[in-house]
C-alpha cells in the first residue's frame, strides 16, 4: 500500500489519501514490519541449525516447524497492527489533515493529532519494545552459536564456505535493523521528520528492491553475470 501511492505521486502529483487509505498504510506497514522482525529471527534460527547441527536439520526445521514459525510470526504481526491502528484510529484530528511525511505512519499521524498522545505513545512503546526485543535477541545468539562454529573450523575455505550460507541473511538484517532503529528508536528530542523521510525511502523503497539481489548472490550463475558486468565496465 506505501510504493503503489508513493508511485502515483511521483508520476501524477496527486498527494490525496483518503482517511481509510490512510490508516490503511498504517495498518500494513506496522504489520509487515513485525512480521520481518519474526521471520529475520526463524531464518536465523534456520542457519543455526544448518550450521550448528546439520545432521538434525530435517528434524529440527521440519515443515511442522515451519508452518509454525510462520503462523506465530504472521499472527503477531496482525494483532499488533490491529492494536496500532485501532490506537491512532481513535486520535481526533481536528487541525491540518496535512501528512508531512511519505506515507501514513505512527510519528506524523500523532503530530497532527489535536489530542493527548501520551498514553498512546506509552502503549505503542511497550510492546513495540517486546516485540523487538524477542526476535532480536533470538537473531544475536543464533549468531553468536554461529560464529562460534565457524572460527572452530580449521580450513580457510571451509571458514569462507560456511560463512557464505549466512552472508546474504546477515546483510539483510544489518539493512532492516539499521533502518528500523534509524525510524523508531531515536530519542524523541533528536526527532526530525527530513530524517524520518530519508529513512522512510530506505524501508519502504531501497530494501525491498536490495533484498532479493542479496539473496540471489549465492547464485553462482548471479555472481558469474555480476564479474561480467564488472569486466565489461572496467573496459
Amino acid at each position: 500500500m506505501v510504493l503503489p501511492k508513493l508511485l502515483d505521486i511521483l508520476l501524477t502529483g496527486n498527494h490525496v489519501i483518503s482517511y481509510n487509505g490512510c490508516f490503511t498504510q498504517v495498518f500494513f506497514l506496522v504489520m509487515l514490519m513485525v512480521v520481518e522482525f519474526f521471520i529475520l529471527a526463524a531464518m536465523a534460527y534456520d542457519r543455526y541449525v544448518a550450521i550448528c547441527h546439520p545432521l538434525r536439520y530435517s528434524y529440527f526445521m521440519s515443515l511442522q516447524v515451519c508452518f509454525w514459525m510462520s503462523l506465530v510470526s504472521w499472527s503477531i504481526g496482525v494483532l499488533d497492527s490491529i492494536l496500532y491502528t485501532f490506537l491512532i484510529a481513535s486520535c481526533i484530528f481536528c487541525g491540518s489533515h496535512k501528512v508531512d511525511h511519505l506515507f501514513c505512519d505512527l510519528k506524523p499521524l500523532m503530530v497532527l493529532s489535536c489530542s493527548d498522545t501520551h498514553t498512546i505513545e506509552m502503549i505503542i512503546l511497550r510492546p513495540s519494545a517486546i516485540i523487538g526485543f524477542v526476535p532480536s535477541v533470538m537473531t544475536l545468539v543464533s549468531y553468536m552459536y554461529i560464529i562460534s562454529t565457524i572460527l572452530k573450523i580449521h580450513s580457510k575455505e571451509g571458514r569462507q564456505k560456511t560463512f557464505s550460507t549466512c552472508s546474504s541473511h546477515l546483510t539483510v538484517i544489518l539493512l532492516f535493523y539499521g533502518t528500523v532503529l534509524g525510524m523508531y528508536m531515536r530519542p524523541k528530542s533528536s526527532y526530525s521528520i527530513d530524517q524520518d523521510k530519508v529513512f522512510a525511502v530506505l524501508y519502504a523503497g531501497v530494501i525491498p528492491m536490495l533484498n532479493p539481489l542479496i539473496y540471489s548472490l549465492k547464485n553462482e550463475e548471479v555472481k558469474k553475470a555480476l564479474c561480467r558486468i564488472q569486466k565489461q565496465i572496467h573496459l
